[in-house]
């Protein structure tokens, strides 16, 4: 059951919250239509994490006025992806923000303590693949994790992958991002004891065919326990080791 929602019974139970209260929460609209965006209120009750919010395509308007939705119906920290400086720029006049350059991202409010029930690695093959490796680890952060990162620890130079293998044995989840032949994923699956998610990445020259070399490496990997997300999904990976890493919320 959503912690949320627990909650929200456990304060009727105790007395703290009356029926009439507790009623009025679940039944408020489960999203906004403010016309060019139905946003959804309910999201975070039935996924246990409030709506993201995918930046390009939209204009600043637009995000502006998805952002506005979302505070007054109390969300507190707002996570934008995919957002460009120029955007950032415009959206920043209107509300606080903190924009992170590397992961094309933006965060509104305060990124909030861990409180996962270990530590989520996310690693690269190499320093081109940073870019979908801090949309993951800004994502993961965002959502209530602890986050180790390794960058630049790929097959190319095994030893810096072996150097690191304190940070691989103690994770609760890891992420292996990898353009090229993807090989990462299969190295990290083959010594870790924990789920690995690998993300492919449009890194490499002409028959890495823009990750999709990377991908089917992935998908074919031989050590057990590596799921895939899609090509330069960071947020998908982020997202995934963040649901893992707080299953102990689960009863």
């Amino acid at each position: 059951m959503n912690n949320d929602i627990r909650r929200l019974l456990e304060d009727v139970s105790n007395g703290s919250v009356s029926v009439d209260d507790a009623l009025l929460k679940l039944k408020t609209k489960p999203f906004e239509d403010i016309g060019f965006a139905k946003v959804d209120m309910h999201r975070k009750l039935r996924q246990g994490t409030a709506e993201v919010i995918y930046g390009a395509g939209k204009t600043p308007e637009q995000i502006i006025g998805i952002v506005e939705t979302m505070a007054r119906n109390g969300q507190n920290t707002i996570l934008i992806t995919r957002l460009s400086e120029e955007a950032a720029a415009l959206v920043g006049k209107t509300h606080s923000m903190n924009y992170y350059k590397d992961a094309r991202c933006g965060v509104i409010g305060q990124i909030p303590a861990p409180d996962g029930m270990g530590k989520i690695v996310v690693a690269t093959g190499g320093t081109s693949d940073i870019p979908v490796a801090e949309e993951a680890a800004l994502t993961a952060m965002v959502l209530g994790n602890e986050v180790v990162r390794l960058y630049d620890v790929g097959v190319a130079g095994l030893h810096r992958t072996l150097a690191h293998l304190e940070d691989i044995m103690s994770a609760s989840v890891i992420i292996a991002i990898a353009g090229m032949e993807g090989a990462l994923a299969s190295v990290i699956g083959g010594l870790a004891d924990c789920p690995v998610i690998a993300v492919p990445t449009s890194v490499g020259y002409g028959a890495s065919f823009n990750g999709l070399s990377a991908l089917l490496s992935m998908l074919n990997s031989c050590a057990s326990g590596v799921s895939v997300v899609n090509i330069d999904n960071g947020f998908g990976a982020g997202y995934l080791a963040n649901m893992i890493n707080h299953m102990n919320g689960k009863k």
